[in-house]
């Protein structure tokens, strides 16, 4: 990647957090930019593009339980979702063509059809980006829109099969062996450590996974997610997936850039690609009411409707195919492209307020809520609790233990992650599923008798969020916070939490403690 590509995305990328944005937004200016003044993606930064993508489906991999697929909130809501859009989407597009607009005036069925399908996928990156930023990856409306996204993955595989004639050989008939070496890659990773070695494994295996399924005839990023969920119920996935975050990340920015090389539209091409942007609320709309109608409750609905009210990138690779093959015009690539760009604008927007939009039109939106819940949707009582743990990663659950120790049965844990409960479940400690963030959680909690609830959270922005809804339920106990900087501290403070400590600070304070009851012997003996 050029100097100038990485400069002029800092830049872009810096002034769009400053003004409250996702930074992705930024990096979409900053290649649009950078077309406009002439520059052309090179080799390079298309390489680093499909590496970061692939970064990304491995480590969605290794963050994903396959049972989630299973759920016909899932499966059933994906098939659901794609045919009806396809079908709505080609009836206003039809309609269109009254309008005049010659871009328009030259679709058939098939092409409509075509663009409707492309348009019908939400975009993985963009989502996974916004989920892991706020923390709510693992969250009931997180795997939820993690699920849907892997169903149109494996949508998008099949039409590429078909699309192209290119039939999987015979040998991808022996993928399902790699479960047997699921031990042998367990053993490697647990050979290589923690330090710099662990990122080159992760590397490895989803390049290895990619080329893997290339090899047989399918999609290669298919076969990077497929590594990643079969490491995913592996103890050292976690600690995986954050050494190659930051690898992800910057590559990822070349995937951001290389869309604004696509093209340089005119005032007409986005005038179309602002116009199919108001199909966007249709697929938020089309989402919810699936959604509520498979019995998922209306915050899980909104939130996962809202979060995947965008286009894909894959509608882009579906549309660049059809033009390769002479089936469509190269302007739809990049009305495509801008319209991605647009509704990624839209989802970084509209989604950072989206637990505050849900608190305030919840009543609104109860009323399309089913009666009848899904047994995991239930909402569990902690009997007896008066002090509350909320994150029971290496530090929530040290204070647990430490709690426990004196309180007792008093103490309980809550995490959004349903797998680390049922760990800790049947390890015999007393917590349950739960997300902090969720209004109607507090709401329907018995809060009067919790004296103390400590969020041990790494992210300050879900601390804040939740101090918030606790506010909103009038919780009138006290709140403990963990902050990993400095400047965080008075952040935290503002927002309500009463006491703040300093990760780093207080386990050094700690472990000097700890140490010095070694001295206390030898006192006593002097």
């Amino acid at each position: 990647m050029e100097i100038i590509f990485i400069f002029v995305a800092f830049i872009c990328g810096l002034a769009i957090k400053m003004a409250g944005f996702p930074p992705l937004i930024g990096f979409l200016l900053a290649g649009f930019a950078l077309n406009f003044f002439g520059y052309e993606a090179n080799a390079n930064l298309e390489t680093l593009a499909n590496l970061g993508i692939t970064l990304m489906l491995f480590t969605i991999g290794l963050k994903l339980n396959v049972r989630d697929l299973y759920k016909k909130e899932v499966w059933i809501g994906s098939i659901l979702h794609t045919v009806i859009w396809i079908t709505l989407v080609n009836i206003v597009l039809t309609s269109l063509l009254w309008l005049g607009i010659s871009v328009f005036s030259q679709l058939s069925l098939l092409h409509s059809t075509l663009l409707a399908f492309a348009l019908s996928f939400s975009s993985t990156v963009c989502i996974i980006k916004i989920l892991e930023e706020s923390g709510e990856i693992k969250t009931r409306h997180g795997k939820v829109s993690v699920g849907i996204l892997v169903m149109q993955d494996i949508f998008a595989v099949l039409f590429m099969v078909f699309a192209t004639g290119k039939i999987p050989s015979l040998w991808a008939l022996l993928l399902p062996l790699l479960f047997f070496a699921k031990p042998i890659i367990n053993k490697i990773l647990e050979r290589v450590g923690h330090g710099e070695l662990l990122p080159l494994t992760g590397f490895m295996l989803a390049m290895g996974g990619y080329e893997l399924f290339e090899l047989v005839g399918i999609k290669g990023d298919l076969g990077a997610l497929m590594v990643g969920m079969l490491l995913a119920q592996y103890s050292k996935a976690a600690e995986l997936s954050k050494s190659l975050m930051s690898f992800k990340d910057i590559f990822l920015i070349g995937f951001f850039l290389n869309i604004g090389f696509t093209a340089l539209p005119t005032v007409e091409l986005v005038a179309v690609s602002l116009l199919l942007c108001v199909f966007i609320p249709l697929k938020f709309l089309l989402f919810f009411k699936i959604f509520t109608w498979l019995k998922l409750r209306a915050r899980t609905a909104y939130l996962a409707s809202l979060v995947l009210s965008n286009y894909s990138e894959f509608g882009l690779i579906v549309i660049a195919l059809m033009v390769n093959i002479g089936v469509m015009d190269t302007q739809w690539l990049v009305i495509l492209a801008m319209a991605l760009s647009f509704s990624f604008v839209f989802t970084g927007i509209v989604y950072r307020n989206s637990h505050n939009q849900y608190n305030q039109f919840k009543h609104i939106l109860k009323r399309f809520e089913n009666p009848v819940r899904l047994p995991e949707d239930d909402y569990i009582q902690p009997k007896n609790a008066e002090i509350l743990v909320l994150g029971m990663g290496r530090v929530g659950k040290g204070a647990y233990a430490a709690l426990n120790a004196i309180s007792g049965n008093k103490v309980w844990g809550m995490d959004a992650d349903p797998v680390r409960i049922a760990k800790l479940q049947h390890q015999g400690l007393q917590v349950l599923v739960g997300d902090g963030e969720d209004i109607d959680l507090w709401d329907n909690m018995e809060l009067s008798k919790i004296q103390l609830i400590l969020l041990a959270l790494p992210s300050i922005k879900d601390i804040c969020n939740i101090t918030e809804q606790l506010q909103h339920a009038n919780y009138t106990g006290k709140i403990a916070s963990i902050a990993r900087y400095e400047d965080e501290i008075q952040a935290l403070l503002n927002a309500g939490s009463d006491k703040v400590f300093n990760f780093f600070t207080e386990a050094g304070t700690g472990f000097a403690e700890e140490s010095l009851q070694l001295l206390k012997p030898t006192v006593v003996d002097n």
